[in-house]
């Protein structure tokens, strides 16, 4: 069990107050109510306008958020839905707002002499601390393998170290990902230890200054431009004035070819990028200094989650939620056409569009659904799932009353599909609800495609199962009708090398939401189901969540 999670859940301790079977429990639930509700030309319109150019890539702390708060409000009333604060349709998020007015080069000196890297070209650094100055001034490098205290998998990569007031270079993904190892940790599939928020989580307890992480294409499964585009500006973090926790001073990545360099300047090769993936391995002083200026202006403000519910007409304490992220990354460096909004069409345009289709379709049932359904869009995913990790934290429902959280990011916008993936697989027994209505429409749950990317903690369902809430996120299959799944594959790449987190991820014509509203309306039902259910899903054995619930 990770104790990272530990130590962060105030909810731990909660009994569940009903018990489900192994299997999900059949219901007599019309199959066809709310259905006839689901709408493309609606789903497309809703799209459209939140990634429009009026919406200015829909950042936090922008007329971008003013206008994508009131629409989603607006909308909300209009389809009849409660406010689901109160009698607020808004949660608020005090937040930071940093941004690094200066960064100089990154000056590493060894006994073998001094060079310096470039920043955005080299590295990419910032800070959460809210100093407007924050430096490295000759501080010791140390390499500590992964960056990973497991005590589960016998693991400590930090054991006969001593980092506090150092740096710590770590590698991304989990031990054994690099060699292909399925004997450590799980194998192929990425624990929360391999996430990039892991490490410089642990490298903060062990006391270390600052966290440097080694990029890998493959390991982090996107490019290095992801990283500049997403780190190298103005970057937000939630508001922890009057908290004692310990922040690093500055935190960030290099590329792979520097972290060459800098192993080299230590009289070491790429050996030892292998070797830490032995068993036994010890990290160790790379006898070599950094330093690094990064000044920065700090702007205290507040975001907004938007939060609207239908109340059950049995079970009004028990409660399930559906989310999306509102937010995207705003207007920032042009792209090669010269555009500089981030429109955020897919990421997340269409998962809010469909949060608002799915809270219509479920007001437009006969049968009132008997547990409340939340309808929560949270802000500043982009920035580090913010607005989803102050909802755990400042829960408006009881967590330990909540059934399950269903999260949307992104939907297929290509074509139909025989399959459909979920983040994650494995992990609880909304994996079988998903299955059981897959199965109704002769289609299969795919094996995930790149269990190494983590995708299971990437996104705000994280938050709810970090607080022992059964949580689920579905992706896009690509075993598209009658093409296959080359051509489904293709389009995922595609989109991945092309549009993911630059401007180009806007709505065009070649969108096709066919497959998505099936996925859409897939989801509905499940939800519609857990709605009129007496039980609890559970997490199924092997997840690292399962205790977090008993």
């Amino acid at each position: 069990m990770l104790k990272n999670l530990h130590r962060n859940l105030l909810f731990a301790g909660l009994a569940m107050v009903a018990v489900s079977c192994s299997q999900p429990k059949a219901t007599s639930v019309d199959e066809q109510d709310g259905l006839a509700s689901f709408n493309k030309d609606s789903l497309t319109k809703h799209i459209i306008t939140l990634s429009s150019n009026e919406f200015k890539g829909r950042r936090p702390f922008t007329i971008g958020e003013t206008k994508t708060i009131a629409y989603l409000q607006n909308t909300f009333k209009a389809y009849g839905l409660e406010p689901g604060n109160g009698s607020s349709y808004l949660q608020e998020v005090p937040m930071v707002e940093i941004s690094p007015k200066t960064v100089s080069p990154l000056w590493v000196k060894s006994p073998k002499g001094t060079f310096d890297l470039q920043n955005i070209n080299d590295f990419v650094l910032w800070t959460e601390r809210t100093d407007t100055v924050n430096t490295l001034k000759e501080d010791d490098l140390v390499f500590a393998g992964y960056g990973v205290v497991a005590p589960e998998y016998n693991w400590n990569d930090y054991a006969g170290l001593n980092v506090k007031g150092k740096v710590v270079m770590v590698m991304v993904n989990d031990p054994g990902w690099d060699q292909g190892d399925t004997t450590l940790f799980k194998g192929k599939t990425m624990t929360y230890y391999g996430r990039w928020t892991y490490k410089y989580e642990e490298a903060a307890r062990q006391g270390a200054k600052g966290c440097i992480i080694i990029h890998n294409t493959a390991a982090a499964s996107y490019p290095f431009n992801v990283v500049q585009n997403s780190n190298s500006g103005v970057k937000l973090h939630l508001d922890k004035r009057g908290s004692n926790a310990y922040q690093l001073a500055v935190q960030g990545w290099v590329t792979h070819e520097s972290a060459v360099k800098m192993l080299a300047a230590a009289g070491k090769d790429t050996s030892v990028l292998m070797d830490a993936n032995k068993r036994g391995f010890k990290g160790f002083d790379m006898n070599t200094k950094l330093s690094v200026m990064v000044n920065t202006k700090v702007v205290f403000n507040k975001s907004h989650n938007v939060i609207a519910k239908i109340t059950g007409s049995k079970r009004p304490d028990e409660y399930i939620i559906y989310s999306a992220h509102w937010d995207h990354f705003g207007v920032g460096k042009p792209d090669e056409k010269g555009d500089n909004i981030y429109h955020g069409a897919l990421d997340n345009g269409s998962g809010t569009a469909s949060l608002l289709e799915m809270a219509r379709a479920f007001k437009s049932m006969k049968t009132q659904p008997e547990r409340t359904v939340i309808f929560l869009a949270v802000t500043a995913e982009e920035q580090g799932l913010l607005g989803s990790e102050y909802y755990g934290q400042h829960p408006i429902y009881p967590l330990d009353k909540t059934v399950a959280n269903i999260n949307i990011d992104g939907i297929n916008n290509f074509a139909k599909t025989n399959d459909l993936e979920i983040s994650g697989a494995g992990q609880s027994e909304l994996e079988d609800y998903v299955k059981d209505e897959l199965k109704k429409k002769g289609r299969y749950l795919a094996p995930e495609s790149h269990p190494e990317a983590g995708h299971f903690f990437r996104s705000d369902h994280f938050n709810f199962a970090k607080a022992g809430v059964p949580s689920l996120t579905t992706a896009a299959g690509i075993d598209v009708v009658g093409k296959g799944k080359a051509y489904g594959q293709k389009i995922h790449d595609d989109y991945t090398a092309n549009r993911y987190h630059r401007p180009a991820d806007m709505y065009d014509s070649t969108w096709n939401l066919d497959g998505g509203l099936d996925d859409i309306e897939l989801l509905f039902q499940v939800g519609k189901r857990l709605a009129f259910e007496t039980t609890f899903p559970k997490w199924k054995d092997g997840s690292e969540f399962k205790k977090l619930r008993q």
